[in-house]
């Protein structure tokens, strides 16, 4: 997935609703609010509440946020 895919603009974290940031270097959509990561599996992005992980930064190494 690249930083200007239209699905970017509606996507949101399944747990708090809100936009996510697009890590390309890790492959994942990242919450910082509750700093998650969620992985991009095959171009399509896993959003279920399960696929979430913690992540190990604050912060993505390259991404670019959307608003909702």
């Amino acid at each position: 997935m690249k930083s200007d895919n239209p699905l970017l603009k509606i996507l949101a974290c399944p747990l708090d609703k809100g936009p996510l940031i697009l890590d390309e270097i890790g492959g994942a959509l990242y919450n910082p609010r509750l700093r998650r990561r969620y992985p991009i599996v095959d171009g399509i992005p896993q959003l279920l509440p399960s696929s979430g992980v913690p992540a190990v930064a604050e912060e993505p190494a390259v991404g670019s946020e959307h608003d909702v």
